[in-house]
């Protein structure tokens, strides 16, 4: 279980492709503190860490990862969200957060408001996910409160702060991000349609 408060970027440092699978190795300020078999969020997804070389960690993500999230457009170079595990004892700083990503949305416009930004998106509501105005989103990993519900796009907007530590800061109009809707709305919508 994550909070969606991200705690530093990753950068990749090489891609191997096998068979299905893609392993990727980043190079982060925790890297070296992980250990193999710890649930790390990679972009909003949850990965575990299967190979520790100095700064850098390897996680493996599978065909089935890598055709419902973003994961399979990375390059060497690419910023990663980076968010360890929630600890049980500590404060719940974003919202509950999976690290089980729902779809894919396309990023349609950045507005630079002079010391915030308004980042817009396009999903596929025939998936049945669904947005409500202040309620919690998942981008690539980042808990954000939504500013602007439609029934197949959303708004969100960008402290300062976020866009500096998350890898909003390299995000574009035409750029596919990772979605979780959150869990309540989701059994909430579930029950109405039984």
């Amino acid at each position: 279980m994550f909070t969606g408060i991200i705690e530093t970027l990753g950068e990749v440092v090489d891609l191997q492709k096998d068979k299905g699978n893609l392993h990727i190795k980043l190079s982060s300020s925790f890297s070296s503190e992980l250990k193999v078999d710890q649930s790390v969020a990679h972009n909003g997804v949850c990965l575990t860490v299967v190979d520790l070389q100095g700064d850098c960690h390897t996680v493996t993500a599978v065909e089935e990862t890598l055709s419902k999230t973003n994961l399979g457009k990375l390059q060497p170079g690419s910023l990663v969200n980076l968010e360890r595990c929630m600890q049980m004892n500590g404060r719940l700083d974003g919202h509950i957060v999976q690290g089980h990503v729902d779809q894919v949305a396309i990023c349609t416009n950045v507005r630079d408001l002079e010391g915030s930004w308004v980042y817009s998106f396009d999903y596929d509501a025939k998936l049945g996910n669904v947005t409500v105005e202040k309620g919690s989103i998942c981008v690539n990993g980042v808990s954000l409160t939504v500013v602007d519900s439609q029934a197949s796009s959303f708004s969100v907007a960008i402290i300062p702060y976020t866009h500096e530590h998350t890898n909003f800061k390299t995000l574009q109009a035409g750029d596919q991000v990772n979605l979780e809707f959150d869990i309540i709305g989701k059994y909430v919508a579930r029950l109405l349609k039984m």
